[in-house]
């Protein structure tokens, strides 16, 4: 009987979900029991990224998996607001509305920023915070010694960019995987972020991707109660940097997160989920049991 309840409450959640009024930012999928979980996926990826995620936690957690409007097939936002901005106060409407307690919060790149995001303008609401190769300033990574003001030129004339290609350029440049095979180690993993690319809204992409080479939360971290476990990657860019210089620019990037701990992959890509998922989940169950209140 308790499982049929589970189940029922479960079903009942996502029901509700679909029919009120933050759904068109997202759809959300909840399996398994415990608690709360919120699982946030990066850019053009639906929440199935998340499935050997959810797979390892369910028997501990209640999963709530998100899928951001205009991504991997997720039917776009009908709205002017800005992506990200409209993304993350939807994600606080629905704990809110959900009454989720201090939600463990999980994202991978876009997602991570999201939850940095959340987490530093409602820094009441999140619980521990599981950050996967994401950064608060992501264009000062790439340029080192970049303004903000300059971000957002830049983010501007890419913007601009992006608009003048037509859509067979547009097309052939995820196919070509230009900005996206050096993500993860494997063909058939790269075979599904293109075609989760290719089934993603271009405008919801194009202007994901302005916000995020605008955005700096650097100085937003400060208000972060949260304790954070911050996953960083390297190895795809051996020729260029090793993992000495990636620890220390994450580090200098988080620097004014008060509860920090930094881990970083020596083995895996971008969507460490994909390349190294039992490396992934043994520092999230060590972090996570540390945070429980029985541990405490």
């Amino acid at each position: 009987m308790k499982k049929i309840l589970t189940l029922f409450a479960s079903f009942a959640l996502v029901f509700t979900t679909a029919f009120s009024a933050e759904a068109p930012a997202f759809t959300v999928k909840v399996s398994g029991h415990g608690q709360p979980m919120i699982l946030i996926p990066g850019l053009t990826c639906p929440g199935e990224v998340w499935d050997t995620t959810v797979e390892h936690f369910k028997d501990r957690y209640e999963c709530h998996v998100f899928s951001l409007a205009g991504f991997g097939g997720t039917p776009a936002h009908s709205t002017d607001a800005p992506f990200l901005a409209s993304s993350r106060d939807a994600i606080v409407s629905y704990i809110r509305i959900h009454k989720l307690d201090h939600p463990v919060i999980v994202g991978h790149s876009l997602g991570g920023f999201l939850a940095l995001d959340l987490a530093a303008k409602n820094p009441s609401l999140a619980g521990p915070l599981v950050i996967v190769d994401s950064i608060p300033f992501l264009t000062g990574v790439m340029r080192p010694g970049t303004t903000p003001d300059q971000a957002r030129a830049g983010a501007a004339d890419m913007r601009r960019y992006f608009d003048s290609m037509d859509n067979a350029a547009y097309e052939q440049s995820i196919r070509a995987g230009t900005n996206t095979r050096g993500m993860v180690a494997s063909d058939e993993d790269h075979a599904r972020i293109v075609a989760w690319s290719l089934a993603s809204d271009r405008a919801t992409v194009a202007s994901a991707m302005t916000e995020l080479f605008s955005a700096d939360l650097r100085a937003d971290l400060a208000r972060i109660q949260s304790p954070t476990l911050v996953f960083a990657s390297w190895i795809a860019y051996k020729p260029y940097t090793d993992h000495a210089r990636i620890e220390a620019t994450y580090r200098e990037q988080y620097a004014s997160l008060p509860h920090l701990k930094l881990v970083v992959s020596d083995t895996a890509h971008h969507f460490i989920m994909f390349d190294d998922p039992q490396w992934l989940f043994a520092q999230m169950d060590s972090f996570l049991s540390a945070q429980s209140p029985a541990s405490n």
